[in-house]
C-alpha cells in the first residue's frame, strides 16, 4: 500500500509531481524519508518510460512531470527522453538512490538524498 504522506490524494499528487519535475530538472534534492521512498518509485517509472522512448511513454510520463524549464534551455519531459533516458539505457532498474541525512532542525523529521545513480 503505498504511503499517504498525511495530504488528500489531489494534494498528494501534486506534491509528487512536483518532486519528480524537481529531481528531472536537478538530478538531485534533499526531502523527508516518506517523500523520497514514494518518488523512487515513481521517478523509476519515468526512466522506464524514456527508456522506452515512443510517443505512448511519453504521454505517460507528460500527466506526471511538470513543463517546468531545465537549465539547458529544455523543459523537464525533454530532459527526461533526450539525457536521463539514455544514460540507462543499458540498465535494467534500480535508477536512483536513497541516502539518509541528519533530521531536518525544528521538527526532526527524518530526511534523506535521493538522486540518480
Amino acid at each position: 500500500m503505498a504511503s499517504k504522506l498525511g495530504r488528500r490524494t489531489s494534494a498528494r499528487k501534486a506534491l509528487l509531481r512536483d518532486l519528480v519535475t524537481d529531481i528531472i530538472i536537478n538530478d538531485r534534492i534533499t526531502t523527508t524519508e516518506g517523500k523520497a521512498k514514494e518518488l523512487k518509485k515513481l521517478a523509476d517509472k519515468m526512466v522506464t518510460l524514456a527508456k522506452k522512448g515512443d510517443l505512448a511513454s511519453r504521454r505517460q510520463a507528460a500527466k506526471w512531470v511538470r513543463p517546468e524549464q531545465a537549465n539547458d534551455g529544455q523543459d523537464a519531459l525533454q530532459k527526461l527522453f533526450n539525457e536521463i533516458g539514455p544514460r540507462y539505457q543499458d540498465r535494467n532498474g534500480g535508477y536512483t538512490r536513497i541516502i539518509k541525512t541528519v533530521p531536518r532542525r525544528g521538527d526532526a523529521a527524518p530526511m534523506a538524498i535521493i538522486e540518480f545513480v
